[in-house]
């Protein structure tokens, strides 16, 4: 790659723009830029690191020029048109118009459009397809406008390296490209300029994989909140007329957040048994999941994460607990009570047992998410094959669950049997939070047993109930015999 190291940032102690160490060497390929902002000047340096000799089209090039690295020329429009055929679009959607002046000087050259809109198909037409309309003896080629300023100066580690390229010509297609890959990142061919309209997209979606997840994690969040605060605050106040409304901003959460994070994070591997059931049912891995579940498998990963975030709220909050003041007070009405009763020792063997184990299994669990949600990351998971990946996210993350199943279980011991758990009725939390992974679990390991398992495996090596392959077998002379047999695929 000409040029220095591209995985180095330009953004250092190093003056970029006086660094004389950047000067094109003879030969290079130029590249015009039109536009004089922070993406213009991003792209710039960029892409005088990379080698190339950079020429900046302006309408004030005398007030510009200090806005670039001192190894570009800053110029008027016209004149930077007419020393390249490369020609970087780095204006406002508003402003093509002003180039219709240019258009003769623009005939034959390829234009490169960066540019966003300010809403999702804020236009009939995208960006691109608009400026091949104005300029139609130009090919139009949409790129780049998925990479920040702060990337391309800060090198492609620090961001999304890939750059969508659309456009109707394929030698223009191909020469973007190669310069994108020249730059650092990785090209993505999306095909022809109607694409543009989807590329434009892009950079205007909020998180469009995380929507659903956080629906979910949110209704369950405000569905156990409302029954843990019907529990531990509204029933006491009904019942016995105690306040117990300061319970609300730390103590219900505490509550909530371990039901929300075990939950969703047996609503990972849900999928993965209905799919199995669907699988089975149906004798066949060639059926077409719904779409429900299609999604929802596509959805684990973001599920996951929300459960490990959950997670690790509640172990924070249960290491703020003892520093509440209601907690002190509470310590010292318990304290004033045991000397009142005369009571030297209130040690529960039981109780210290169940603690000891209780914590250990959630330190556990928490480790084993936290693996999961690191492993999750592209960086991470890059560096892995797809055995180490499926062990880590499919066997250790059902470890997870399986620990955290004993982490509840512990938390509960005999409450569940005891009448006075159940408030107004309602069964402690905990017992409810147990139906999913329960089920999951004891499904996994049905599907476990040898007999499934073999089963299952021949259906997705391919394996279908009802297909035969026919064919005959040959006589001992060499002639074929009339007799035909049948074997499963």
């Amino acid at each position: 790659m000409p040029g220095g190291d591209m995985a180095k940032p330009l953004l250092g102690h190093q003056n970029v723009e006086s660094d004389p160490n950047l000067v094109p060497a003879a030969g290079s390929k130029t590249i015009g830029i039109l536009g004089s902002g922070d993406f213009a000047r991003s792209l710039s340096m960029r892409l005088v690191c990379s080698g190339f000799k950079v020429v900046i089209g302006s309408r004030n090039p005398k007030r510009n020029m200090s806005l670039f690295p001192s190894a570009a020329e800053v110029t008027f429009q016209a004149d930077a048109i007419k020393k390249t055929d490369i020609i970087f679009v780095a204006i406002f959607r508003e402003h093509y118009t002003t180039l219709c002046d240019l258009s003769d000087e623009l005939s034959g050259k390829i234009l490169v459009d960066v540019s966003n809109n300010a809403e999702i198909n804020h236009h009939k037409e995208s960006n691109a397809e608009y400026l091949a309309s104005l300029f139609p003896t130009c090919t139009v080629v949409k790129g780049f406008n998925v990479i920040s300023a702060w990337t391309l100066q800060s090198g492609p580690r620090d961001g999304n390296k890939q750059v969508f390229i659309c456009s109707d010509n394929q030698e223009a297609k191909r020469v973007v490209a190669e310069i994108s890959h020249m730059l650092g990142f990785t090209p993505v061919d999306m095909g022809s300029l109607t694409a543009a309209r989807e590329i434009e997209n892009i950079p205007l979606r909020l998180l469009p994989a995380w929507k659903i997840p956080v629906f979910l994690a949110l209704a369950l969040f405000l569905c156990f909140y409302t029954y843990n605060f019907i529990r531990q605050v509204l029933h006491p106040f009904i019942r016995d007329h105690k306040n117990k409304f300061y319970k609300i901003p730390v103590e219900v959460i505490n509550t909530t957040l371990p039901c929300v994070a075990y939950v969703m994070l047996s609503l990972v591997y849900l999928p993965g048994v209905l799919a199995a059931i669907f699988q089975l049912y149906y004798c066949t891995k060639y059926r077409r999941f719904p779409d429900w579940l299609d999604q929802w498998l596509q959805h684990r990963k973001q599920i996951g994460l929300l459960s490990f975030f959950c997670a690790a709220l509640h172990a924070a909050y249960s290491f703020c607990l003892p520093m509440r003041r209601s907690h002190r007070y509470l310590l010292l009405n318990e304290a004033v009570k045991q000397a009142l009763e005369k009571k030297e020792n209130a040690w529960i063997e039981e109780e210290v047992w169940r603690m000891e184990i209780y914590i250990s299994f959630g330190i556990m669990a928490l480790g084993l998410l936290s693996l999961l949600a690191i492993t999750s990351l592209p960086s991470i998971a890059n560096a892995l094959n797809w055995r180490e990946f499926s062990f880590i996210q499919s066997t250790l993350g059902f470890v997870a669950l399986v620990i955290s199943t004993l982490h509840t279980l512990t938390y509960g011991w005999t409450r569940a049997f005891d009448e006075n758990q159940y408030k107004f009725y309602l069964p402690p939390t905990y017992t409810l939070t147990l139906l999913v992974p329960c089920a999951v679990i004891l499904a996994k390991v049905f599907f476990r047993l040898p007999c499934m398992n073999q089963r299952l495996r021949r259906i997705r090596n391919g394996w279908e109930k009802g297909r035969y392959v026919k064919f005959t077998l040959p006589r001992a002379t060499g002639e074929f015999s009339s007799g035909e047999s049948s074997s499963t695929v």
